[in-house]
């Protein structure tokens, strides 16, 4: 049919099924926006004082207009919370319907849909969306279905991806992992990566987010290498203790682990208090296997002595006459 047209329509119940419109183009490879507002019919893009939010910015798609309906059966308070009283209004009386979907305004007032603000989540006080990391994990060849959610960690919120794959190798979680950082910040890269040969699903076909394993926090430890001297049993000790796990192998890294830059501050502090050593924060960053990171400050010439200073340290104190 190379006559035919294919639009794309948005639009809750609430509001008589169809608000928005947009003719899709050969363009819309990537993302198909749903458009514009039909007639009768207003959208605003609101944060959480309902006011408008600024172009390219995610926030609460509420709904006006004629086909805006009078609220919920006898659901008087769900109604009150749902539809509220219009404040771009001039006549006075005008109601927003707030859809609960995030949205975002393109140029020349083109609407994206961004997900569901219940699919929104706060991980050490960043906003996530978790729909843009499922769609971007969607876009790699080998992945099938996925949902991300945030779970609770040792150290705090993760996030998880669950996976329906075409091919499962040792190799899929860190190609995955590269694949993401190369559209996402660091802080949407997922820490699990869980495969699934299905979704579960409940009785009426929706997923069932509840009856999705927990992920198994062993499994983001590499083989085993125990550290044998001195130095590097201490220090694995104070990783461990850091990152809240039972214990740390010379092969593990301190992100895989489930670390991040507050966790890596309070790492390098705890060093310095109970080792003496001075070490720069972004050695964690370059060097995050502790192997590496090991290696590196000794390279350095900082090395552990016996009354726990660190050699600058020790020469300091020898220099004060201590």
């Amino acid at each position: 049919m190379p006559q035919a047209g294919l639009y794309n329509l948005y639009g809750p119940t609430e509001a008589a099924i169809d608000v928005t419109h947009w003719t899709c183009t050969t363009d819309d490879v990537l993302s198909v926006p749903i458009g514009r507002p039909i007639n009768n019919l207003k959208t605003h893009i609101l944060d959480d004082g309902l006011l408008p939010a600024a172009q390219g910015v995610a926030a609460e798609l509420c709904l006006g207009g004629v086909g805006l309906a009078r609220g919920y059966h006898n659901r008087a308070a769900l109604t009150a919370e749902r539809f509220v009283p219009d404040p771009f209004d001039e006549q006075g009386g005008g109601r927003l319907y707030r859809t609960g979907d995030l949205a975002r305004y393109r140029d020349a007032g083109v609407i994206d849909y961004a997900g569901r603000i219940d699919h929104q989540v706060k991980i050490r006080g960043l906003r996530i969306e978790l729909g843009e990391i499922e769609a971007c994990l969607l876009e790699h060849d080998s992945v099938h279905e996925t949902v991300v959610i945030d779970v609770d960690g040792p150290s705090g919120k993760q996030l998880a991806a669950y996976l329906v794959v075409e091919h499962h190798d040792d190799q899929l979680r860190d190609v995955l992992k590269a694949f993401l950082k190369e559209s996402l910040p660091d802080y949407m890269v997922p820490t699990h990566f869980i495969v699934l040969d299905r979704m579960p699903l409940s009785a009426n076909g929706k997923l069932d987010r509840k009856a999705l394993p927990k992920p198994d926090a062993s499994q983001l430890q590499r083989q085993y290498v125990a550290p044998s001297t001195e130095q590097e049993q201490q220090m694995a000790s104070i990783w461990a203790d850091v990152l809240k796990v039972e214990r740390v192998g010379l092969s593990d890294d301190f992100f895989e682990l489930g670390g991040h830059s507050l966790l890596a501050t309070q790492l390098i502090s705890r060093i310095h208090t109970g080792l003496g050593i001075d070490i720069p924060l972004r050695l964690i960053f370059e060097k995050s296997q502790l192997s590496e990171f090991i290696q590196a400050f000794a390279d350095s010439g900082l090395s552990l002595t016996e009354d726990g200073l660190s050699d600058i340290e020790k020469m300091m104190n020898e220099m004060a006459g201590i």
